[in-house]
């Protein structure tokens, strides 16, 4: 397929599951959508469903997961979701949930990536839009930071550091691709540890969460059976949950990210930071069939782009 095209999914699909926060069962069902719709989400459980196009200036809650929001409506635990979307080039879908929050199914976005494929992709008419950063930004809170910076293509370079002897410092390079993307990201599940988990469930937070949809961490191991899909399964998930939190930007970007212990919070304030400053970004329509696009940044507005 060409990349310079926008995508949607080939048909109808649903799935259901628990939610993660709720602990309820909820299903969501993808529906192809029109050229530059984007992610737009509906709670089909009201009387008057109000939709919900998955933004950055959406985003009412960042504790534990990504929640947007518009008046009285909530669509929780989306970021999983919108990663997968956006980690497979595909930008437009309507999410009709039943319920107020995404099924968190294994804890990573693996089966949405399979919902996706089954689905079948197509390929639409209109040309893709994409940010191209222009000028370094850095977010800063405490010891963590994330910033972004001109590149040629989009590129992920993230490190946690927790004092765990099960996890500590790993870091993890990401080469935006959806071949990529499925084979190094999507597996990745969310994950927690044990005493955090029963205090959560004590205050009535993260009431679904069990072994089969997170990795848990205990005082001397891994309580899942299965153990890790990957031995530094932790810093991919935050990659994933970042890839999701950037795609609330609403156009794929062409920058280089670099995080350091980043979340939810961070990852959104990165996002507002960005679009306060129009000389930071160019919104643009690729003209050329290829990319990675070369020095985009020096020059904002070559031969092979058209400014919005």
């Amino acid at each position: 397929m060409n990349k310079i095209y926008q995508r949607t999914i080939g048909g109808y699909i649903s799935i259901g599951g628990i939610g993660l926060h709720s602990g309820r069962k909820v299903k969501i069902t993808l529906r192809p959508a029109p050229e530059n719709s984007g992610y737009i989400f509906v709670n089909t459980e009201q009387a008057f469903p109000t939709e919900i196009v998955a933004s950055f200036d959406k985003v009412v809650d960042t504790t534990l997961a990504t929640t947007i929001g518009d008046g009285n409506t909530q669509i929780k635990t989306i970021e999983h979701l919108i990663s997968a979307f956006r980690g497979m080039d595909i930008d437009n879908v309507i999410v009709e949930v039943e319920g107020d929050e995404v099924p968190i199914m294994d804890g990573s976005s693996a089966p949405f990536v399979y919902l996706i494929k089954k689905a079948g992709v197509v390929e639409q008419k209109r040309l893709r839009k994409f940010i191209i950063v222009k000028n370094q930004i850095r977010f800063y809170e405490d010891d963590k930071y994330i910033e972004i910076l001109p590149s040629d293509d989009f590129k992920i370079e993230f490190t946690i550091d927790f004092p765990h002897p099960l996890i500590g410092k790993q870091s993890f390079f990401y080469h935006a691709s959806p071949e990529n993307y499925e084979k190094e990201i999507a597996k990745a599940r969310t994950f927690g540890f044990y005493n955090e988990v029963e205090y959560l469930k004590s205050k009535g937070l993260a009431l679904g969460g069990s072994l089969e949809n997170a990795v848990v961490i205990g005082k001397d191991g891994i309580l899942n059976e299965e153990g890790l899909r990957f031995k530094d399964e932790f810093v991919r998930h935050k990659i994933l949950d970042l890839i999701g939190d950037i795609a609330l930007l609403g156009y794929p970007v062409i920058g280089h990210i670099r995080a350091y212990k980043s979340g939810h919070a961070l990852n959104n304030k990165l996002c507002k930071e960005l679009f306060t400053n129009r000389r930071d970004f160019s919104v643009v329509e690729l003209r050329e069939d290829y990319l990675p696009l070369h020095n985009t940044y020096d020059a904002p507005f070559l031969e092979n782009q058209r400014p919005l």
